[in-house]
């Protein structure tokens, strides 16, 4: 058994087709069947059903999948541990971002990283936070931004700071005359809201008291969207301070919330068993110390 053959073997899982994992592996395709062909044999046991249209990892191919990952996670952080022994912070590093906070945090943090630590090169992607979540157990991102409360094993939780929320009105709204704008309040307008699968959405409901919305006519994708539906007088929403940073558009008026503490709090996240510990380390720090204005160092 080898880690090439392991490499084949979490490619195909991961792809469900030959062709495919071959190319992900950089080799042909009967390199990679004869792989996985020879690891079964030294297995004793089939590890994929090849009946199907998707190619299937059979019940035990599944679990010896998933201690294939980690064993070439180890492989991979051992590597690494000796490659950038010497210095840290020169190495690329994979992070998730949440799509909420991309836009409007990486300019501000990437200018503070570059400025630090110029070898440090980040290699960033937007990704939802459950599927940002699984990548980073899977390995195949280094790092993440995202907004807590999470729960997850496994994973080293740095947070960076807390964002308030502010209420976003039309502009001729009835609340937009107030100084500050209740929960209870903003709780019974039209309260627009993110689709299902970004965190900010539930952090909205849980804000406002609320368990979800029985009849909603949109579901927008992105903060810009929900932006112009306010701006077109559909409804209220909640914006997280770093997205009403920038001037806001006319037609919608920026008010603070009455309550103390309605807001989230980012945080970088790796796993425990990194190989990139001071690197990590390193980076939450830097991003601590250097804030964007309107947040709340968090320790």
């Amino acid at each position: 058994m080898t880690l090439q053959e392991l490499r084949y073997l979490v490619a195909l899982a991961e792809a469900g087709h030959f062709g495919q994992a071959a190319e992900a592996c950089f080799v042909s395709q009967s390199t990679l069947s004869t792989g996985l062909k020879k690891l079964e044999d030294t297995l004793g046991t089939t590890l994929f059903d090849r009946s199907l249209k998707r190619i299937t990892p059979t019940p035990i191919g599944r679990e010896i999948v998933e201690s294939a990952r980690l064993i070439l996670q180890e492989a991979e952080r051992i590597r690494q541990l000796a490659k950038y022994a010497e210095d840290p912070m020169d190495r690329t590093v994979q992070i998730g971002v949440i799509p909420t906070l991309g836009p409007y945090y990486l300019p501000h943090a990437l200018l503070q990283v570059r400025q630090s630590y110029p070898k440090l090169r980040l290699l960033l992607r937007e990704v939802m936070t459950p599927h940002l979540l699984a990548q980073l157990h899977e390995g195949k991102l280094d790092a993440g931004l995202l907004a807590l409360p999470i729960d997850e094993e496994g994973l080293t939780v740095a947070p960076l700071f807390a964002e308030p929320f502010l209420a976003a009105l039309p502009a001729g709204h009835a609340l937009a005359r107030k100084a500050k704008v209740s929960l209870d309040e903003l709780g019974q307008a039209n309260l627009l809201l993110l689709e299902e699968g970004h965190c900010l959405r539930d952090q909205a409901l849980a804000v406002c008291g609320l368990q979800g919305l029985a009849s909603e006519e949109v579901r927008a994708t992105s903060l810009e969207t929900l932006r112009q539906m306010v701006a077109m007088g559909i409804g209220v929403t909640l914006l997280p301070q770093l997205a009403c940073a920038t001037p806001v558009q006319a037609g919608i008026a920026i008010k603070p919330l009455a309550a103390k503490g309605a807001g989230r709090v980012i945080a970088l996240v790796w796993r425990k068993r990194t190989p990139y510990l001071d690197t990590m380390t390193r980076l939450a720090q830097t991003l601590r110390q250097h804030l964007p204005a309107g947040v709340k160092k968090q320790t």
